[in-house]
């Protein structure tokens, strides 16, 4: 073969593989294809492909008729907003995006480069499943995925982006990966579809209300974005990249703002925001909107257990890693899908550098026999193990309450805080003072003549006496007590201060948290 027949076949190969039937096919679904999303994604020119010309080597079951250049997954590196990162898109016009043994290579190819390169991972997935006709060969090309992701995790950010059905094995690709983001309508996320459902229990159900982006953003907690369309979503995978470290060699990259110099010092619409009356709710998003640098947060998993708080977001610059209690919902207690949702996410930061910053305000654990049931002690000491492990910056701002269990897991300088800021409004003990009350005096109530009146003296007491953060302070559990003007400052004072901060770990081959 001569130098131009090489070129003529080299077109003849591209003109194959992009199709232009194959792309209507896609529209018409209301998708974008493969190659349009990695153009959304991407920086314009950046993109190099690697691997277009693979095929599959099977040719069971028809297989030879079926196949395509490129085995139905694109994969490659490029740039986004000038960062480097690896990236495969399957494309579901093609085989219905399943997965061979040469797809999976090729993803296992990017994965493996992504991790020597310490470049982020993004996989955009739309697919049928494993490729039943060539049997046992797409198992092992999904273990080998699941190798490479494992062996990567904790050293370079890996996100999935559900553009598509993301069926059987393909399901945990995205299930093993840090992020997850889902667009409304088009993304579907299942073990077993709808018919092996209907065929092993009877069950009739769509694929919507199986694995649809409610479902996974609402009740599995498994999406942690969810987004109206393609083009959102992508955006939406841009800006969470711009709070990480390219991997875990590296700090979250810094972002200065002409405004933070206009930034009010001291900031007396807290008090305004959080009430006295310590029965009263409030939103605790109003509060992170003043404490933080303004239109920085970006909420994580804000539809799953609403009753705390995730995201990243910036303070005086600084990328920070936000956990906090949402009072309005639940008061605020810690139950079995806020403390799952909480410790990956301390553990995620505690991975990438990213320092952790805690707004306490809860009457403790959810107490009930459906919590206990379901193992609300073996989750809530998922947050108690996340916590204790993790060595970067931990600070801990106690607004009202800080009770019991969740006060050790969120705020106590013996579990590993690195500093804890109190207002002086606030209220730390094992318990609240009627609970305590009850526990304390039942003897003394119970034989008394007036025992309504006595429970109010003693309850007086105990709050006067242990529910307030100068009794901490004594003790040296609190480090300051600050008027909640100066919260913002404070903060950004005791961050830069422990942005150095460097702690050793016990040798061991790693440790057994409570799954």
């Amino acid at each position: 073969m001569n130098f131009k027949e090489g070129i003529e076949k080299l077109n003849k190969k591209w003109q194959e593989i992009k199709k232009p039937e194959l792309v209507e096919k896609q529209h018409q679904k209301g998708k974008l294809t493969a190659r349009e999303r990695i153009d959304l994604l991407l920086d314009p020119e950046t993109f190099v492909e690697l691997d277009p010309f693979v095929e599959s080597r099977f040719e069971n079951f028809d297989l030879n008729k079926k196949k395509f250049p490129g085995d139905a997954v694109i994969t490659g590196f490029g740039k986004i907003n000038g960062r480097q990162v690896y990236l495969y898109s399957q494309d579901f016009s093609k085989i219905g995006g399943t997965l061979g043994e040469m797809h999976g290579n090729k993803i296992f190819k990017v994965i493996d480069l992504a991790q020597k390169t310490g470049c982020p991972l993004i996989g955009i997935i739309d697919s049928g499943g494993a490729r039943i006709q060539e049997g046992i060969a797409a198992l092992d090309g999904y273990a080998e995925i699941f190798k490479g992701m494992v062996k990567a995790s904790g050293v370079i950010p890996q996100i999935s982006v559900l553009v598509g059905p993301s069926a059987g094995g393909a399901s945990y690709a995205p299930g093993l990966s840090d992020f997850i983001f889902m667009v409304e309508r088009i993304s579907q996320m299942y073990i077993t579809g709808p018919e092996v459902i209907k065929a092993v229990t009877g069950e009739e159900i769509s694929f919507e209300e199986l694995g649809g982006s409610a479902v996974h953003s609402f009740k599995s907690g498994c999406a942690h974005f969810v987004f109206k369309s393609e083009r959102d979503c992508f955006l939406g995978v841009k800006k969470l990249l711009s709070y990480l470290p390219q991997n875990n060699l590296e700090d979250p990259p810094r972002q200065r703002s002409v405004f933070l110099e206009f930034f009010e010092k001291e900031n007396l619409r807290l008090l305004e925001i959080v009430p006295e009356e310590e029965e009263k709710g409030y939103d605790m998003r109003e509060v992170i909107e003043e404490i933080f640098d303004k239109n920085s947060f970006f909420e994580i998993q804000s539809n799953f257990a609403p009753n705390s708080i995730i995201g990243l977001a910036r303070l005086s610059g600084y990328v920070v890693g936000v956990i906090a209690n949402q009072p309005k919902i639940m008061a605020g207690t810690l139950d079995i899908d806020s403390s799952d949702k909480i410790a990956r996410f301390v553990r995620f930061c505690d991975a990438f550098n990213i320092p952790l910053i805690n707004l306490v305000d809860t009457p403790g654990y959810l107490p009930g026999r459906d919590q206990e049931h379901r193992g609300i002690i073996r989750h809530g000491a998922k947050v108690l193990y996340a916590f204790s492990e993790a060595t970067v910056p931990k600070i801990s701002l106690i607004l009202r309450k800080a009770f019991g269990g969740a006060y050790i897991a969120l705020a106590s300088r013996k579990l590993g805080q690195d500093k804890v800021i109190s207002w002086p409004s606030s209220q730390i003990a094992v318990m609240g003072p009627e609970q305590a009350v009850k526990i304390i005096y039942k003897k003394e109530i119970a034989e008394s003549k007036e025992p309504e009146k006595l429970k109010k003296e003693k309850i007086k007491q105990l709050r006067e006496f242990f529910l307030n953060p100068f009794q901490a302070a004594k003790l040296g559990q609190v480090d300051m007590i600050i008027h909640p003007k100066d919260t913002r400052t404070t903060l950004i004072k005791c961050l830069e201060a422990l942005l150095n901060k460097r702690e050793s770990k016990v040798a061991r081959k790693h440790g057994n948290i409570p799954l």
